[in-house]
């Protein structure tokens, strides 16, 4: 999409304890409807896919997006082993107030697994942020001992140990678990007095459902839960990194100044499509139409990730979406008892003789279903008109003609 190509910008900034902090500002060309702070999980860093990924689905929405390495990691400066979850905390505060003293201080937190207790923790301190969003995150920083229990007793008898996560070797000092011990955010959640929606895989293995349901109630209302059935806790596959973007941009938007909405990207013009590639899978294509977009690609066994319908399965979806929309309005107007109208599409070939001479034909078959009480007579009338509607009509139209041309 050309207003909304994604700008990208590396930043260095100071972190709670002066270090210099490495950081990223994602954001579309055009205006920015809001700007959104993202922390990531334990040890990672700002380009962790997940991250990576939710921002430049975001951007795509308008939305600008900040995310940095926390003191020690990725390519911040500082040491890891002298930091703890409080630490962090206060570095994601530090984060915002950059944000808010350069650009704008993020309307919306963003974390992802310990990154989401930070923000639960961190929120009272960042008064411009409307909406919170956890994903796949703990209800205590405490949880994160879970992830290093096998040196528990070394680090409790020589006051440090080397764990290795997600392999690579860091030093957790008996700092680090006296901090989280004493890190209680359930508290801090239920006078959050923000929006917030929580992102859980039912089936995490790092991160338990139950956390998703002890932070859902801890919190006040307004606050939402949505199910990421079949992911996993990095968020590794594709489809449900956008899929979290594009709920979480539209559940944000109800919580926007009036302001931040006027300065949303412009909806395209009635009857433009737009269609462009993402750039973020080998065949995927992102298609605009009005305020609405969604993706197409191809199955795996044709080289695509299988992200959204073929283009093939979007022409038969609109052969069959404007065949069941002209049945509903002549059923109105004639006022027919009509429960529900369906249809199922197929492309398909097949062979035939034309003056004699065999040739193979392409074949869509629509099978049209009518749930109600209709006549013989009224259910061949409605078959005509099914053969009028406007894509069929596109579609068989010998005067038809696609002029191209590269621009």
């Amino acid at each position: 999409m050309a207003e909304n190509a994604l700008l990208s910008q590396k930043i260095s900034f100071p972190g709670s304890t002066g270090e210099a902090l490495a950081a990223r500002l994602d954001r579309p060309k055009g205006p920015v409807r809001a700007y959104a702070l993202f922390v990531h999980c334990f040890t990672c860093s700002r380009d962790v896919f997940a991250a990576a990924r939710l921002a430049s689905a975001l951007v795509e929405r308008g939305y600008g997006v900040f995310r940095f390495d926390f003191t020690g990691l990725g390519m911040s400066g500082g040491d890891f082993a002298n930091t703890n979850f409080s630490s962090n905390v206060a570095d994601l505060v530090a984060a915002a107030d950059f944000m808010r003293e350069t650009y704008a201080a993020p309307s919306i937190l963003i974390g992802h697994s310990l990154g989401g207790a930070a923000v639960l923790a961190a929120a009272s301190s960042v008064p411009e942020a409307v909406a919170v969003a956890t994903i796949g995150a703990p209800a205590d920083a405490a949880h994160v001992r879970e992830q290093f229990k096998a040196s528990l007793d070394e680090i409790e008898t020589k006051g440090v140990a080397q764990v290795v996560q997600a392999g690579r070797t860091f030093t957790i000092k008996k700092q680090f678990l006296d901090d989280i011990a004493a890190s209680v955010i359930e508290d801090k959640i239920a006078h959050l007095r923000k929006a917030l929606l929580i992102f859980h895989a039912p089936l995490d293995q790092t991160v338990g459902i139950d956390n998703a349901s002890r932070i859902f109630l801890a919190a006040k209302h307004p606050k939402s839960f949505v199910s990421l059935d079949g992911a996993d806790h990095l968020l590794t596959r594709r489809e449900d990194a956008i899929y979290v973007a594009e709920v979480l941009g539209v559940w944000a938007s109800r919580y926007l100044p009036e302001q931040a909405l006027a300065d949303a990207p412009p909806i395209l013009p009635e009857g433009l499509v737009r269609v462009a590639e993402t750039r973020e899978g080998p065949l995927q294509a992102r298609v605009e139409v009005g305020r609405h977009a969604f993706l197409a690609d191809e199955p795996v066994a044709l080289g695509g990730e299988d992200t959204g319908p073929t283009p093939h399965e979007l022409l038969l979806g609109a052969l069959g979406a404007c065949t069941c929309l002209t049945l509903r309005l002549y059923a109105g107007r004639k006022g027919y008892d009509v429960s529900r109208i369906s249809a199922e599409l197929r492309r398909g070939s097949e062979k035939v003789s034309v003056d004699g001479v065999e040739k193979e034909v392409e074949v869509i078959s629509r099978d049209i279903h009518i749930d109600g009480g209709l006549s013989d007579d009224d259910r061949e009338k409605m078959l005509a008109i099914a053969n009028r509607c406007p894509v069929h009509r596109t579609l068989m139209n010998p005067d038809k003609r696609i002029d191209t041309k590269l621009v």
